[in-house]
């Protein structure tokens, strides 16, 4: 096993596994004594789970000799945002108010990942409650980039631990930016599939016509790969979507030779750090030599306000159970935006609704024009912890989330993929939209990006 096997992808270990080239339990011990080693820094994990690892991998490496491969995750040590129910292990989604839960059920997407045989490293480390901030009593995860450096919120242990090889992939789940903004502030490739294409059966709520529940990996067929596995109807949710589940992988290396980009040059570059904005521009024009036809969009305005209102509403309703009888337990900006959606008039809820709507409805016509939009994921690299904090909730999101929101007002698939570095050597992101129900074509696009460029294969320097 060489020194660099963390860092392979999720596709190559999984034919390192399946070949008997190396097993899954030596894999999975590299793996946990990297996190040992490292994760004291890093914050990445909030629970890692040695036992049922290491017992995981011992019955991926029998049922592989035995010819019983069950797929390319088989073997292969994934890690789960702490919000997604697993069976007989803490489940705290960041808050203090469920330290003690310990869910009887596997969430249906985690409950997929063990049926393709995948490997539970541990639950990863997010903001509380899936909004934008840590629980004070706890350690802020640290960007494997470079120390002191936001990691994206709030599936913030999703993003750091495949970046710094700790696992090969990760569940996060995404209500404004939040599988988007980590995987652009670490390097990843993640995808925000469409709304109801991914289970949300046994996963602790934020605001549940917004959230999403996607992969973060480090190349798009990785994320690929774990989308094909827990994509699909739940019939334990009826608000995932019916129909069968592409096989993401089996057309990833069709090209893009014709599909039509759009790009609304004004609404991606006007206000974007200038590194970004040269970064967007050649990814672009990497697009179109590829074959990819560019043709110019006008992005129909986001009603902000509106979607903010009704966002917060639904923050307040999926807190009824324990706010404010258990306050005492909250962070307080957590504890500021439940009470701030309890505030929410219903006429506020009533014209945030019907703004979702006519925005869904204007970009729909603008997508009917063209196969993918492109836009930057972020406006700039990472910026400090200590920027983060001075903008507060409402300044991220009009800046650092100003790509991302409107995307989960729609309930658009969408894919992150890392376009570049600025001078800090911070990574830097391009997003892909399509129309629902297209993440095959969006794999595509993103898989055809990176056969050609070399960005999502650089790695950070700290270890």
């Amino acid at each position: 096993m060489t020194s660099e096997l963390h860092y392979a992808s999720l596709i190559e270990v999984s034919q390192l596994i399946r070949g008997r080239q190396v097993s899954s339990v030596e894999v999975t011990k590299a793996l946990l004594d990297r996190i040992e080693k490292l994760d004291g820094r890093l914050n990445s994990f909030l629970l890692v789970l040695p036992e049922r690892a290491l017992a995981d991998a011992e019955r991926a490496d029998v049922e592989i000799a035995s010819g019983q491969w069950r797929g390319p995750l088989h073997g292969v040590p994934i890690g789960l945002k702490d919000l997604l129910y697993t069976k007989g292990v803490p489940t705290t989604a960041g808050m203090a108010v469920h330290r003690n839960f310990i869910p009887d059920y596997d969430a249906t997407a985690a409950a997929r990942l063990k049926l393709a045989g995948s490997v539970l490293i541990g639950k990863l480390h997010m903001a509380e409650g899936a909004t934008l901030n840590h629980h004070p009593s706890l350690p802020r995860p640290d960007n494997p980039w470079l120390s002191g450096h936001w990691t994206g919120v709030s599936s913030s242990g999703s993003g750091v631990a495949p970046a710094a090889g700790l696992c090969y992939g990760a569940l996060g789940s995404d209500t404004g930016g939040s599988i988007r903004m980590p995987s652009a502030a670490c390097g990843l490739s993640g995808i925000k599939p469409t709304w109801g294409r991914v289970s949300r059966r046994g996963v602790v709520a934020l605001a549940e016509t917004f959230d999403h529940i996607g992969p973060m990996a480090r190349t798009v067929a990785d994320a690929a790969a774990i989308l094909r596995v827990i994509a699909g109807a739940d019939p334990d949710d009826p608000t995932a979507l019916p129909g069968p589940t592409p096989d993401y992988l089996a057309t990833i290396n069709g090209g893009i030779d014709g599909l039509i980009v759009g790009v609304d040059w004004a609404y991606a570059t006007d206000g974007v750090d200038p590194v970004m904005a040269q970064a967007f521009e050649a990814a672009i024009a990497t697009l179109e030599s590829l074959g990819a036809r560019i043709r110019p969009v006008t992005f129909p305005a986001v009603p902000q306000s509106e979607s903010m209102a009704l966002l917060m509403a639904e923050v307040a309703a999926a807190h009824v159970e324990t706010f404010p009888a258990r306050a005492a337990d909250y962070g307080p900006r957590l504890a500021e935006m439940v009470t701030g959606g309890l505030a929410v008039s219903s006429v506020a809820v009533a014209q945030g609704n019907v703004a979702r709507s006519v925005f869904a409805g204007a970009l729909a016509r603008v997508s009917e024009q063209v196969d993918v939009i492109a836009t930057p994921t972020m406006p700039r690299a990472a910026p400090t912890w200590d920027e983060v904090d001075a903008m507060g909730a409402e300044g991220l999101a009009a800046s650092l989330a100003r790509y991302t929101m409107a995307f989960c007002l729609s309930g658009s698939p969408t894919l992150s993929a890392p376009c570049g570095f600025d001078a800090k050597g911070l990574p830097l992101s391009l997003q892909l939209i399509g129309r629902h129900l297209t993440e095959e074509v969006l794999c595509r696009a993103g898989h055809a990006y990176q056969a050609v460029t070399d960005w999502h294969t650089r790695r950070p320097a700290f270890a």
